[in-house]
């Protein structure tokens, strides 16, 4: 897939628009994504998810905090139901969503609809986070609650690499193919 350097099954084309499909349809209610063309929506938000799939191993546990529309979790199953997943989104609506975006692209994943903050943290080796409401503020509480040499897999701008250096983390910042200003960050203390 052009510069994301990926090699997607047909299946999992597939399933990604199933899931696209499902998402339009619950966007005006739940404003999951910002409107936007199906080809944005590919490159923007699937492609750009599926760029961790390069950093997760096989049976790779996650957690994806702030899951919101799926992103950038549910691309991810997609592309590898090895992949162990716990979602954790404080909307209950949105958490529905997520429960039937699941279902429609035949995925498991455990979703919990409560506040990061007030879950205590899987037993996962990746942390992941994509959209989270507040993120420069909740990031140092995302910090504290990852799990002990986790890595944490975030999507962000360049000043999210000046929180990371003041909270003395190890990280790698990859720009995001067609990007000039948003990064994938890898992060481990």
């Amino acid at each position: 897939m052009g510069s994301f350097d990926l090699d997607l099954s047909a299946e999992t084309v597939t399933l990604v628009g199933e899931y696209y499909s499902l998402l339009t349809r619950w966007n005006d209610r739940l404003h999951l994504v910002a409107p936007c063309s199906p080809e944005e929506f590919a490159t923007r938000h699937v492609l750009e998810s599926l760029l961790l799939l390069k950093h997760l191993p096989q049976d790779a546990k996650i957690a994806d905090v702030g899951s919101g529309a799926g992103l950038p979790i549910i691309p991810c199953l997609i592309a590898r139901p090895d992949l162990e997943a716990t979602l954790i989104e404080s909307s209950q609506k949105k958490a529905v969503f997520l429960r039937e975006a699941l279902k429609a692209v035949d995925r498991k994943a455990v979703i919990i609809a409560r506040p990061f903050e007030d879950v205590e943290p899987p037993p996962v080796s990746f942390v992941t986070c994509r959209a989270l409401d507040q993120f420069t503020l909740k990031l140092p509480a995302l910090i504290d609650w990852a799990p002990r040499d986790s890595t944490l897999l975030l999507f962000a701008g360049e000043t999210l690499g000046e929180q990371l250096n003041r909270a003395n983390l190890k990280f790698e910042k990859l720009l995001i193919p067609q990007s000039e200003k948003r990064y994938l960050f890898l992060a481990a203390d």
